[in-house]
């Protein structure tokens, strides 16, 4: 029962995730993620990190509270949302733009799509005008494109 709570939070976090970046990040945030798209080589955290603790709040609350008063739900709730938060470290922080040299580059073409659709959102620098707004579900595209790119 427990995991099956942290896989459904897991994925349900991908389209929380997709619906805050496009209506939060791109819409009255804008002011804390706007960094994000015009980045400063000369400077490690943005002020778009602070979104980290948006979703590391709530986390953290679900594991101790849950835990506390033996609601195991909230708590397999809470880890389901720290497991979300550690792909999102490693794919969009470390993966995709680099900010630890950990991970350069893949073949992989689930992954490559997934840098691709990046590369699409990123293009543009306002907060107008923005697509693919999620980080694992890549539109079908991007994977068709990297495969006709190694077949190539």
């Amino acid at each position: 029962m427990g995991f099956l709570v942290i896989f459904l939070t897991f994925w349900g976090m991908e389209f929380m995730a997709w619906l805050t970046h496009k209506y939060v990040m791109h819409g009255f945030l804008w002011n804390l993620h706007f960094d994000h798209h015009t980045p400063n080589k000369e400077v490690f955290f943005e002020k778009n990190d602070a979104f980290f603790l948006i979703y590391a709040i709530p986390s953290w609350l679900c594991i101790m509270l849950g835990s506390m008063f033996a609601a195991w739900t909230v708590m397999y709730i809470g880890f389901g949302i720290l497991a979300y938060g550690i792909a999102y470290f490693l794919v969009h922080e470390v993966f995709i733009h680099q900010r630890l040299k950990w991970f350069r580059n893949s073949n992989n073409v689930y992954l490559r799509a997934i840098r691709r659709a990046h590369k699409v959102h990123h293009k543009h620098r306002d907060k107008e005008k923005g697509e693919c707004f999620g980080m694992l579900i890549v539109p079908w595209k991007f994977l068709r494109q990297e495969l006709k790119q190694i077949k190539a």
